[in-house]
């Protein structure tokens, strides 16, 4: 039934397997992809036509994580998959991102890529096994894709790389970095380090690359096995004399609008010469007028491109290694905990910080269960950042990608939960844009920080690179614009501190580049880097030692944790009493460790002096400040210190004598006592009788004290006569010799020597035989 093919290699330790013809065979191209216990499956499908009137390729990338796939379900009221979570977008991207480049110019096919995770093993991420599943499913389906490509996972720890880390090894290492590459390239890199070098960075990269061809030589084999026969692409049109009658119509006209420095002014003039151009075929079919728009956009780009090449000019008028004017501000905005304007030439954001407390934490539901995560980072681009009316709203997958590229960019210098306990998020509302709006975000989203007084390492800045690449000629620029960047080759952004890099992001829109033209690009960016630190060192060149007067203070305290339930209370009601009576927020951790925040430092301190005072130890002799809780007739018990309870007996109320408890105490009266005593079962006996009540202070104790009867002596018993219970004795006296029953008569036996039954709470020497 099934005809089935598949291929297996040893990477990275472990076996990877790919296969197909057992499962989806109605798609064009399925591949199982199994790396340990985790499996992934990719279906790949295409429409045979192109819709009327589509100029662009519609590839659709979608990663989907089964709850199944790890042994759970899904959590919240919905039991099941909904909507892409932000990791599940994070990867579609991942996918897209390397394979898009490699489909010919012109092919407008709608193709869906579906990867969704069936088996995860808690250790092989099924990030990079969904990438390799991609390409295997693509290569095999016999859409005209020019790959395959392989992938890599690559940590680094005590100077040495490693192929596809465990979450573990990332998490106690310096690097997670993601490559994917063909043969000849590296086409996309996905990174965060801890302030590595560019060369260790280079290293890594290259690392990956050679990692990956061996995926790539299993992913042909699979394909010389069982790839479908490859589509036969229509022959493109001749559009030489298009191209020419164009160039004399508009070419100077494209030419002078890239001369003008302003980008307003830019687009207007260059919409005139596309207008222009379009009335030329107004007359021809709809096919030419879309070939025609599609060689304003070539002319453009050769316009720009030869400019950058040939003379080493730019757009404004920059050379290739300038960065734009910076201007930057700290505290912008008066009521965030921390703030920050950062403008570079026409782009621009605000980026705010605020604190929170624990309960403030995203709560992430994965494969790998509930985790919380108390960094976050938000990136926003409103359709007026590039003065053009469109959707407002929801972020999508591109702010969702910008916003966890400088979220990657700025965690490695974050300081740890210990040293500031605080929930941090960053926004980063792009007001203006014109190229590299993340690694704005990089910089505003560290300013915003150190203006909030979180104590970061140090400052980080970022920049995007472009790159133009024709034959063996090449060109990197600085501080991309937003038409460089549709009309290059390369996206490269680099953040890091002036210690290393901390994000790395590359994405190519041609067939690969080579590590010389990697290195020239991360060393021409570190200088640009440097550059931006400098700038923005003018607005704020350090953290600030005080938080804002509107975020929360957070104190932390430990306490050992037997005694976390003391400070809870039965049902909570200890902590929620703390929380209503200081107005301080309280939250304890398994291990110990309590966080109290307020705005308000006094209730922080009242709050902290009450749970001290749970879990301190009462010390006798010492007087305490308690609450009366509970009136009884020989007395009253009194809470102090929190969570202890002690008795304060009639006779320690006070000196004289006290007929009615009630009469002098009253629940919720608060009152002084001294500690008298603390018995082996952690009673306390309190008195308030030697406190002066108003003052807190120890008083004489003028009662005369009780006289003290040997032990032994009855006293008061008189002619009484010995106990009954003559045998046994009270713990430390002797009571005389034992009682001789005398003529007493003995109780009759039944027949058969039994008393009759005896009652079931009766002690065992009442139903023993005598016998």
């Amino acid at each position: 039934m099934f005809d089935t093919k598949k291929v297996e290699i040893q990477w990275g330790g472990q076996t990877l397997t790919l296969e197909t013809g057992r499962v989806a065979r109605q798609a064009d191209g399925a591949v199982l992809a199994t790396l340990g216990e985790t499996v992934v499956l990719c279906a790949v499908t295409a429409a045979r036509s192109v819709k009327e009137g589509q100029d662009f390729f519609p590839l659709t990338v979608h990663y989907q994580e089964k709850y199944f796939s790890s042994g759970r379900i899904p959590g919240g009221f919905f039991k099941r998959e909904r909507g892409a979570t932000e990791k599940e977008t994070l990867v579609s991207r991942l996918i897209d991102r390397p394979v898009r480049p490699l489909f010919p110019e012109g092919f407008y096919n709608e193709i869906n890529v579906i990867a969704q995770v069936l088996s995860y093993d808690g250790e092989n991420e099924p990030d990079i096994l969904a990438m390799i599943a991609a390409s295997a499913a693509l290569t095999i389906s016999g859409v005209p894709f020019m790959g395959p490509i392989g992938a890599a996972r690559v940590g680094y720890k005590d100077g040495e790389y490693q192929l596809n880390p465990t979450d573990a090894d990332v998490a106690a290492g310096d690097l997670d970095l993601v490559v994917a590459a063909t043969h000849d390239a590296v086409m996309m890199v996905e990174s965060e380090a801890k302030e590595l070098s560019e060369e260790v960075m280079l290293g890594a990269v290259m690392f990956a690359h050679k990692a990956s061809q061996d995926v790539i030589k299993a992913i042909i084999k699979l394909a010389e096995k069982s790839a479908k026969d490859p589509w036969e692409m229509a022959p493109q049109a001749d559009l030489s004399a298009a191209k020419t009658k164009l160039k004399k119509l508009v070419g100077k006209d494209i030419t002078a609008a890239y001369k003008l420095t302003n980008k307003s002014a830019r687009s207007s003039a260059l919409n005139e010469a596309r207008a222009k151009a379009k009335a030329a075929f107004a007359d021809a079919t709809p096919q030419d007028q879309m070939a025609a728009i599609k060689l304003v956009k070539k002319l453009e780009a050769e316009i720009v491109r030869t400019a950058i090449l040939k003379e080493g000019r730019r757009i404004d008028g920059r050379d290739t290694r300038t960065v734009r004017p910076i201007v930057a501000e700290a505290h912008f905005l008066p009521r965030a905990h921390g703030s920050a304007l950062f403008t570079r030439g026409e782009t621009q954001t605000i980026a705010t910080c605020t604190l929170g407390t624990k309960d403030a934490e995203q709560m992430i539901d994965g494969l790998n269960g509930l985790r919380y995560e108390h960094f976050m980072l938000h990136y926003n681009f409103p359709p007026y950042s590039v003065g053009e009316v469109g959707r407002f709203g929801a972020p999508g997958r591109r702010e969702v990608g910008h916003g966890k590229l400088a979220w990657r960019a700025l965690h490695a210098v974050l300081p740890t939960k210990e040293e500031f306990p605080y929930t941090i998020r960053l926004t980063s509302d792009i007001t203006e844009s014109n190229g590299s709006s993340s690694m704005a975000t990089v910089c505003g989203g560290s300013l915003a920080m150190m203006d909030a007084g979180v104590p970061i390492k140090r400052p980080v800045s970022g920049i995007a690179m472009g790159l133009i690449l024709e034959g063996k000629d090449f060109a990197v620029i600085s501080d991309i614009l937003g038409d460089e960047d549709h009309l290059g080759d390369m996206d490269f952004k680099v953040a890091g501190t002036s210690e290393g890099i901390t994000s790395l992001q590359m994405d190519i829109k041609i067939a690969g580049i080579t590590e010389e033209i990697m290195k020239v690009a991360l060393t021409q960016a570190k200088e640009g880097r440097a550059h931006i630190l400098g700038e923005m060192a003018k607005a704020l060149d350090h953290t600030r030692s005080e938080l804002s007067a509107h975020a929360p203070r957070i104190e932390t305290m430990s306490v050992p944790k037997d005694k976390i339930r003391d400070i809870i209370g039965t049902g909570g009601k200890i902590i929620r009493e703390i929380v209503a009576t200081t107005g301080a927020k309280v939250d304890i951790d398994d291990d110990g460790t309590v966080k109290i925040s307020s705005s308000d430092t006094a209730q922080i301190e009242a709050a902290k002096n009450w749970i001290i005072g749970i879990v301190a130890e009462p010390e006798v002799g010492k007087i305490y400040t308690g609450k009366v809780v509970n009136l009884v007739d020989f007395g009253a018990f009194v809470n102090f210190m929190g969570g202890k309870d002690g008795l304060v007996h009639v006779s320690e109320i006070k000196n004289e004598r006290v007929e009615k408890v009630a009469d002098v105490l009253s629940e919720g009266q608060e009152v002084k006592v001294k500690v008298l005593e603390i018995d082996n079962r952690g009673k306390v006996r309190l008195s308030m009788r030697v406190v002066d009540q108003e003052t807190g202070e120890e008083l004489p104790d003028t009662r005369p004290p009780r006289e003290e009867r040997p032990r032994g002596e009855r006293g008061d018993r008189g002619d009484r006569g010995p106990r009954r219970d003559g045998d046994r004795r009270r713990e430390g006296g002797d009571r005389g010799p034992r009682r001789d029953r005398g003529d007493r008569p003995r109780r009759e036996r039944s027949e058969g020597g039994d008393e009759g039954p005896a009652p079931d709470f009766a002690p065992a020497f009442l139903t023993r035989d005598d016998d």
